[in-house]
């Protein structure tokens, strides 16, 4: 098996050391200036409309800006993304960048998550000077490549791909000064640590380090003390939890459930319905679509720009549905979304949490329904227990008025397009495996990813 070898920096090229410190004691409304933010930052939130940090914002940032490492700990929605970005190009700010040899590194689990990321550190970055590339898979590899060339400052990146350009020799992470981890317990579900702690070994380990993630699971925990040194701990659960949710739980039987959803999906708001696989996503999208109510896709079989065109009309409110796997359960950001149906309940009580958690942010409020069969009742409410949430629970067919209560007023239905668009611009598995999914960890194991010319 060939290894990779790890290409550390020499000494003399070793900036940035991390310095002790403690958390600080914050007053209430304390400031991005007053957290020691600098001024260019400050100013580039504020153009953002961003003027007072988030409670995992304020815990974190004395100690991020310290040079600590930090493990921070909030639900979805929090803040956490600011919370890593601003230390991040704070730190960066007055090095020297080689070819291929990024000095920031935040490891994500989907492409969609890497690319809101780079969205919302654009601009912090570029008031600091520094530049921002996004790497994986789904899409062409060249112009990532040749953004490292470019000499890109810091790299957001899902696994796989970023694996599979190492071994190739397209990037070297021997220069990493701060290296971050975001929602590690979603990197556990996948299967994708084993790869993370192999990237994560690659860095210099005097480099500062973040890990933010909702839960600490034990395998996450392996990630924490293996590669954090005496890290800052900060935990904003309680505050960052959304609590204005109203959850249902309803029951309907099999033959039913899709005209169900139908009903639910018909209001006037705008509507995020999960499914369990990409196959059923597509399914209900089409079926929604032949109802009248235009659908978007997002889901690992479509091609990434497919996925951004169906996210990006999504948020732009072209369409008011989305049909979506799991993928879009943590990391994307739309506001406004009035209500989340699970087609298919989640397995597991964390992705309960996350999908409905899409819903009721930034101090909206917000309805989350689960759609069950008689057969599927029993794990369900075990998984609601497991979530500590008391849904309303009731038994319903399509013409319950129950429906049309949570729905809200009808939308005008919109006849179907002579020729619909088809969920098409389909990759293979094999193609798709190494950017986001369990496969990429197998692929990209001993970084022997599956090269892609």
């Amino acid at each position: 098996m060939t290894v990779l070898p790890i290409d550390r920096p020499a000494a003399d090229r070793r900036r940035r050391r991390r310095r002790p410190g403690s958390p600080a004691r914050l007053l209430a409304g304390s400031s991005f200036a007053d957290l020691g933010v600098p001024a260019p930052v400050v100013t580039a939130l504020a153009e953002a409309g961003i003027t007072a940090p988030f409670p995992i914002q304020a815990a974190t940032l004395a100690d991020t800006l310290a040079g600590r490492d930090v493990l921070g700990r909030g639900q979805t929605g929090s803040g956490k993304t600011l919370a890593f970005c601003i230390p991040l190009v704070a730190a960066l700010a007055d090095g020297y960048t080689m070819a291929g040899r990024p000095r920031g590194l935040v490891l994500v689990p989907t492409r969609e998550l890497a690319s809101q990321v780079q969205a919302v550190m654009l601009p912090l970055a570029r008031a600091m000077g520094l530049s921002v590339v996004t790497i994986f898979g789904g899409t062409r590899q060249g112009p990532q490549v040749t953004a490292l060339q470019d000499r890109a400052d810091i790299v957001v990146a899902c696994p796989g791909r970023l694996a599979d350009l190492i071994e190739q020799g397209h990037c070297h992470l021997g220069d990493v000064e701060v290296s971050v981890v975001d929602e590690a317990d979603h990197m556990a579900d996948l299967g994708f640590l084993p790869v993370v702690r192999r990237l994560l070994a690659a860095t210099p380990a005097q480099g500062q380090r973040m890990l933010f993630s909702a839960t600490l699971d034990n395998d996450v925990d392996v990630l924490v003390r293996r590669f954090l040194s005496d890290p800052a701990e900060h935990a904003v659960d309680s505050a960052s939890r959304p609590t204005a949710i109203v959850h249902h739980v309803l029951t309907a039987t099999a033959a039913d459930r899709v005209k169900v959803v139908t009903e639910l999906a018909a209001g006037q708001g705008r509507t995020l319905v999960f499914t369990r696989t990409k196959h059923s996503a597509s399914r209900l999208a089409q079926q929604l679509t032949a109802a009248r109510i235009p659908a978007a896709q997002l889901h690992g079989n479509l091609a990434q720009g497919a996925r951004e065109r169906n996210l990006a009309s999504f948020a732009a409110g072209e369409v008011r549905v989305l049909v979506a796997t799991d993928i879009a359960a943590r990391g994307i950001h739309v506001d406004g979304i009035d209500l989340v149906i699970h087609a298919d309940p989640p397995a597991e009580h964390k992705a309960y949490v996350h999908r409905s958690g899409r819903t009721a942010r930034a101090g909206a409020s917000g309805v989350s329904v689960t759609v069950q069969t008689a057969a599927q009742a029993p794990d369900v409410a075990a998984m609601m227990r497991r979530a500590s949430v008391i849904p309303l629970r009731a038994t319903v067919n399509p013409q319950s008025s129950l429906l049309r209560s949570i729905a809200g007023p009808p939308a005008g239905r919109v006849a179907p397009a002579a020729r619909p668009e088809r969920p098409a611009a389909v990759l293979a598995e094999a193609s798709t495996g190494p950017a986001t999914g369990a496969g990429a960890a197998a692929m990209s194991a001993g970084f022997r990813g599956s090269r892609r010319r």
